[in-house]
């Protein structure tokens, strides 16, 4: 069975759709066959987004909304549910590059500001689409983590926090609902260009040079492929990944093999060494 088959017709919430990975996930799943309910902050972006869709074919709802308000999730994820009759799956995308800088001159407002973006955001979003899934006896929570997430990474202690977070919340939520054929994961796209690689470059010294050496390199060669980051996307929202859930896999893995093989409890986890 292809994943365009096994995800056809689902409804999708995709949350920080209206730009980067989010919004090329939004537009590669409508390809697909989903039926795409597109989140963000900006009218402009999504109204964007679902024009792109509609060129290609694909169906997609707009939501102008934040997901820093709870209530506003819950009008969302209610909204998707009544358009499309199912809510299936969520692809937490949103989130913000927050201060970049030492930390011992970054703005706490700022810091505490990223946190309520990239954590507290996809709390919100997760609290909101779980109880239906948990009705219906099936779905899928998707986490996009990424750079901090599985290594440190100073200058971006907020973002790294944020991303370290969700990997152990996908991990503890997972526990909680396996018994529930709702199965939650954390996906690291790998770097890509997007908005967030131009202010790593204006950041300029207080980025690092190693960001700042990153960052021109993935401007240059835009990065690793977009049809990577689909392709695992497709696979986790799919029937065909049931058995797999809290886990942190990478674009770049060789996760192809995990459809057919068993995985360690241990495997692909957020774990400190002995």
């Amino acid at each position: 069975m292809s994943q365009t088959t096994t995800i056809r017709d689902t409804g999708i919430l995709i949350t920080g759709a209206g730009r980067g990975i989010g919004k090329r996930l939004a537009i590669g799943l409508a390809q697909m066959g989903a039926r795409v309910g597109l989140l963000a902050r900006s009218k402009a972006e999504l109204d964007l987004a679902a024009l792109e869709i509609e060129h290609a074919g694909g169906t997609s709802l707009r939501i102008r909304a934040d997901v820093r308000d709870y209530e506003q999730i819950v009008a969302a994820t209610d909204r998707i549910r009544a358009h499309f009759g199912r809510l299936d799956s969520v692809i937490c995308a949103a989130a913000i590059q927050g201060p970049i800088g030492p930390f011992a001159t970054t703005d706490p407002k700022a810091w505490a500001e990223t946190i309520d973006t990239n954590l507290l955001g996809v709390m919100h979003t997760c609290r909101a689409a779980l109880p239906g899934m948990l009705a219906q006896k099936r779905g899928k929570l998707l986490l996009l983590t990424g750079g901090g997430g599985t290594r440190p990474r100073p200058n971006f202690t907020a973002y790294a926090s944020a991303k370290t977070a969700l990997a152990r919340f996908a991990e503890s939520l997972a526990a909680e609902v396996q018994e529930h054929n709702v199965q939650v994961n954390c996906m690291a796209p790998g770097a890509a260009y997007t908005s967030m690689t131009d202010e790593i470059l204006r950041a300029g010294d207080q980025a690092g040079w190693r960001e700042l050496e990153d960052a021109q390199e993935v401007r240059q060669s835009g990065g690793i492929a977009p049809e990577k980051q689909l392709q695992l996307a497709a696979f986790l929202i799919s029937e065909r990944s049931n058995h797999i859930s809290g886990k942190l896999l990478h674009a770049s893995d060789d996760w192809k093999r995990l459809e057919k093989d068993s995985l360690t409890p241990e495997a692909y986890t957020l774990r400190r060494s002995r």
